[in-house]
């Protein structure tokens, strides 16, 4: 029966300010808490939320298997390898050391010095800005080589405290843990309560006893009034302990206050699923983050010059505008941050931390405020869900199996093992005189490889080395073993003549395959420099011939043969393009009839009639599109009327139709005009039709009268007849 009971209570979640009494019988603080490690979550939890999955788990497309994360989008993901938290691995991958997570990176940059917050270099939001990484993820590497130096210099000197330092070196493995482990009796063994480190104040931490400290914590459930319509209580109807949750970063910002005291059921009893009781929160964002490209405005202003596009000027706008709202929502909030326990804010950047601890007139947050946490956690894009389920996380009773470290479990084993194996073979130390050949090698190359050459000449005086100096291991350097094989393999032909010219360099000593330097010449300018520098020289310094270098050349032959052949390709190009134009030329009137044969069927070699035409054309347009094309022909169809009859050729028809145009509004720009100018010819055309029309009548009146009296002569004429 009581197997039972221990089984349900271990299934239903289990909130930390609202433990059975049960669970709290017996429980005791796990004093070895750093060398345990997880072997199954009883709980599973999302790729995205925990660390402790195992690295296969990590692998896909939208993963990260060195900081063991998955993202949802692949926007997340390159924000990610972006990010100081994911270089910061890099760099421990490197030296050989085992990743962080990203609570662990929060709380390294927590240590570091809060100048950087208040410094005038503009930084990244959310983990995408390339400006933070001169700053922030310098600063730490730089203050952990400071601490290493320390702490090797301590050890030289026997001295004691190298426990202090490695607390506060911050360094993967040796600080606090995350998470703080309890037995109990309704356990099984192996498994343990798991309490978050971060909700505890510092003055509890310190406490003898931890666990009468979770007993003081218990609340009783408060009957919780009716929330407005978002959700959201009035302040006054709460005043008990509270925590502050704010997340910021590119361009998002969510802020929420949450209450402590459970909520009570109907029956009176608590609710078996958490129901946080939210007292405030809010959420914005704006349009700061340059799309495809990544990081905020203000870092590409930094680092480019400020950008005089319509979107830059409205990302500057958009960041002050975030900054000017933040503030605000904060200053509104100021009761409640001031009566909150603990302020649990993620702002990875410079410019995210100033916007929340200033410096400005009026700061609510400071950056030195004790009770300021981090997310112990992954946590995602700033959002209300997101800050709801980092409080779940941060307040849920964590059971988990645990499993000794093979550390500890092997260091028994070791320490014997240890005494009967045969001492391993020591790596071969390096006397002085390697040693200093090494730094040589590794210098003169770097000289070569950057073209330096008046440091490299003044590298070779300032430590009296020869020209013909070899390089250090011959076993890695057999191919190109002294400076001047060495510049001819980068064909540099700069740094090859002033070896030979200004440091002497012999030419005649060869490589382990044996061969000169000429012979590593990869390309004409190389060469060059050799025949440039045997003409320098003279004949009689060197055995050239023996060092494979062809005659001497001046470097005024080289330059004139140089512009010569240069000035023949210029030729060659130029008369290649007006050949090509030649032809185009030639060939663009057959053009039409290569595409009309290429046709795939008989229908595109068949004439098409001025309607198939005029439909192909408007086939896919809008309706407002095809009217404006309409309009179009008809105004060219005009113009072509007005010229013909600005030729003199004047039809009454064409007249008609142009008169009708410009009543209806048909006609627009030119043809427009056009029509004008054709309104007055038709004005005139009809005067004078109506003067021919007069005159016609006026001679065919004429003429009917002359008939008239010829014809009633001639009857007269009869008659007297």
């Amino acid at each position: 029966m009581a197997q039972n009971s221990t089984e349900e209570l271990l299934r239903r979640p289990l909130y930390v300010y609202d433990l059975p009494p049960e669970s709290l019988a017996g429980l005791t603080l796990k004093p070895d808490a750093d060398a345990i490690t997880i072997d199954e979550p009883a709980t599973p939890a999302p790729l995205s939320q925990t660390s402790d999955a195992s690295p296969d788990t990590f692998v896909g497309s939208q993963a990260c298997s060195l900081c063991k994360l998955s993202f949802t989008t692949v926007a997340d993901q390159r924000s990610h390898i972006k990010s100081d938290f994911h270089n910061y691995n890099l760099k421990q991958k490197l030296r050989g050391q085992s990743p962080v997570s990203e609570a662990e990176f929060e709380k390294l940059v927590e240590t570091l010095d809060e100048s950087l917050s208040g410094s005038d270099s503009e930084d990244s939001e959310d983990d995408e800005d390339e400006g933070r990484q001169e700053s922030t993820l310098t600063a730490l590497l730089k203050k952990q080589a400071k601490l290493t130096e320390r702490r090797n210099a301590a050890r030289e000197n026997n001295s004691q405290g190298d426990a202090d330092d490695d607390k506060s070196s911050g360094r993967p493995g040796k600080g606090k843990p995350a998470l703080l482990w309890f037995s109990s009796p309704l356990l099984p063994e192996n498994t343990y309560f798991g309490i978050y480190r971060a909700i505890f104040t510092d003055e509890e931490q310190r406490q003898p006893d931890l666990v009468e400290v979770i007993r003081k914590k218990q609340l009783e459930p408060i009957a919780v009034p009716k929330p407005a319509k978002d959700g959201t209580l009035p302040p006054i109807a709460y005043k008990g302990p509270h925590f502050f949750l704010c997340m910021i970063g590119g361009g998002h910002f969510a802020a929420m206050v949450v209450s402590l005291a459970p909520r009570s059921g109907k029956s009176g009893s608590t609710t078996m699923n958490r129901e946080a009781t939210v007292l405030a929160h809010k959420t914005f964002h704006r349009y700061t983050t340059r799309r495809k490209q990544g990081g905020s405005q203000s870092a590409n202003d930094s680092a480019k010059g400020k950008a005089h596009s319509v979107g830059s000027s409205l990302r500057r706008y958009n960041e002050t505008a975030l900054v000017e709202d933040v503030r605000a929502l904060l200053q509104d909030w100021k009761g409640l941050l001031d009566s909150s326990e603990l302020l649990f804010i993620r702002a990875t950047g410079t410019t995210n931390r100033r916007t929340l601890f200033g410096p400005y007139e009026g700061q609510v947050l400071q950056a030195n405020d004790a009770r300021i946490r981090g997310f112990p956690f992954s946590t995602r894009r700033a959002t209300q869900n997101e800050l709801m389920r980092s409080f779940i996380e941060l307040t849920r009773l964590k059971v988990r199996e645990l499993v000794p470290s093979r550390a500890e479990t092997d260091k028994a084993s070791t320490t014997q093992s240890k005494a009967s194996a045969p001492p391993k073979p020591a790596k071969p130390t390096l006397s002085e005189e390697e040693e200093t050949a090494l730094l040589h090698t590794s210098q003169l190359q770097a000289f070569v490889r950057r073209s330096k050459l008046p440091a490299l000449l003044s590298y070779l005086t300032k430590n009296n080395l020869g020209p013909d100096f070899e390089f250090y291991p011959p076993e890695q350097n057999y191919h190109t073993p002294r400076l001047l094989h060495y510049a001819a393999a980068q064909n540099s032909a700069p740094l090859v003549l002033g070896i030979l010219t200004r440091a002497g360099a012999n030419p005649l000593l060869k490589n382990t395959e044996g061969k000169t330097a000429f012979e590593l010449a990869g390309d004409r300018s190389t060469r060059d420099a050799f025949r440039v520098a045997r003409s320098e020289l003279g004949e009689g310094k060197w055995d050239w011939d023996a060092a494979k270098v062809p005659p001497a050349m001046t470097k005024d032959e080289a330059d004139r043969r140089d512009d010569r052949e240069k000035q023949e390709a210029e030729k060659r190009e130029s008369d290649r393009r007006k050949a090509e134009e030649e032809r185009l030329r030639a060939e663009g009137p057959r053009l039409p009839e290569q595409k009309t044969k290429k046709g795939n069927s008989i229908a595109d070699i068949i004439a098409k009639t001025p309607q198939e035409r005029r439909e192909e054309e408007a086939r896919g347009l809008t309706p407002d599109m095809k009217i404006k094309l309409e309009r179009e022909r008809r105004a060219r169809a005009a113009e072509e009327r007005i010229k013909r009859l600005q030729g003199g050729v004047v039809s009454p028809s064409i007249i008609t139709a142009y008169t009708i145009y410009i009543e209806k509004g048909a006609l627009s720009g030119e043809a427009k005009r056009g029509g004008n100018m054709l309104k007055g010819l038709f004005l005139k055309y009809k005067a004078i039709q109506e003067d021919l029309e007069a005159a016609i009548r006026t001679q065919m009146h004429q003429t009917s009268s002359l008939t008239t009296r010829c014809e009633t002569s001639g009857s007269h004429d009869g008659q007297v007849a």
